[in-house]
């Protein structure tokens, strides 16, 4: 009897662990989208501007080579995944904006 009441007991205070772990995980948001997705959503978004002849397929996957190693939040990456052209804020939109600006003649000449 003394066996069931001290297991009954740990898992007893097992569950709140386990609860608050789950709900961490969960909290976490979404993860860091691959350079892959980031590539499809840049060109989605410059493909729904018609200037798909500008950024092609490669000058997107090199955008989304310099924008996922850069200090984008994940959140602005999701984004730009997603075919949205939306960040977080205005640091991350002037972020945005300013590493396109920087790397599209470089990554257009590859």
């Amino acid at each position: 009897m003394d066996i069931d009441r001290n297991l009954r007991t740990r898992l007893l205070l097992a569950l709140p662990i386990a609860a608050v772990a789950f709900s961490l995980a969960a909290c976490a948001g979404p993860a860091r989208p691959s350079v892959d997705k980031v590539a499809d959503g840049i060109y989605k978004v410059f493909e729904e501007q018609g200037q798909e002849d500008v950024v092609t397929e490669d000058v997107a996957a090199c955008l989304a080579d310099v924008l996922v190693d850069s200090k984008l939040s994940d959140e602005t990456l999701n984004y730009i995944a997603n075919g949205e052209d939306k960040q977080k804020n205005v640091e991350e939109r002037d972020l945005t904006t300013q590493l396109i600006k920087d790397n599209i003649q470089e990554c257009a000449a590859e």
